[in-house]
């Protein structure tokens, strides 16, 4: 999260998909919370942006994610979220988080956030277009590219889902851990 010397300015809130295998990644750059309504719209984004281009013929999707936060493994709207993108893709999201304390092994970490830190490092995070424009133009030696943009939308913090809904979810947790890991498949309509 940054916060703009300009207090009428909103945050800015990158939240990011890495491509392990194109070396690739999408970045949304949120004005308002770091919700899971918010992690899930930037997948959708990198989805409709990247990923469908690139894997036209997938089956499904696998995201390696952080165990806490808004992408968290207790998080209840994170799946439901979830669930909405699944249901409007036709795709399985198989979702594997990192235990508790390892996140900083997350390839994301340490391959595209560290890569976007140096590239501003030294520069003054003004504004939103500046962030978006010092992340898109974050490349490295082994070929990193990131696309970014900017994310206006609104994400009320405070959702809450009920037992009702969250029992409606297609939700088959694996065998191996399925607190942490699990493949949230499309409902049939």
């Amino acid at each position: 999260m940054h916060d703009f010397p300009d207090k009428n300015q909103s945050k800015g809130l990158p939240y990011g998909v890495y491509d392990v295998q194109e070396n690739t990644g999408w970045v949304s750059v949120g004005t308002d919370h770091d919700t899971a309504e918010f992690a899930v719209e930037t997948i959708r984004r990198w989805w409709l942006s990247m990923g469908r281009k690139i894997y036209s013929d997938a089956k499904g999707l696998l995201i390696m994610a952080d165990g806490g936060g808004s992408n968290g493994s207790r998080n209840r709207l994170w799946k439901s979220e979830l669930q909405k993108l699944a249901d409007e893709l036709g795709l399985a999201i198989t979702i594997c988080h990192f235990p508790p304390g390892t996140s900083k092994w997350n390839k994301i970490e340490h391959r595209m956030f560290s890569c976007i830190s140096q590239n501003w490092s030294g520069r003054p995070l003004t504004d939103h277009q500046t962030v978006v424009d010092l992340i898109g133009n974050t490349t490295i030696k082994s070929g990193l590219k990131i696309e970014c943009e900017l994310d206006k939308n609104h994400y009320p913090t405070g959702k809450k889902i009920s037992d009702e809904q969250f029992h409606e979810l297609s939700i088959k947790k694996n065998s191996f851990h399925g607190e942490w890991n699990y493949t949230i498949k499309p409902n049939k309509k």
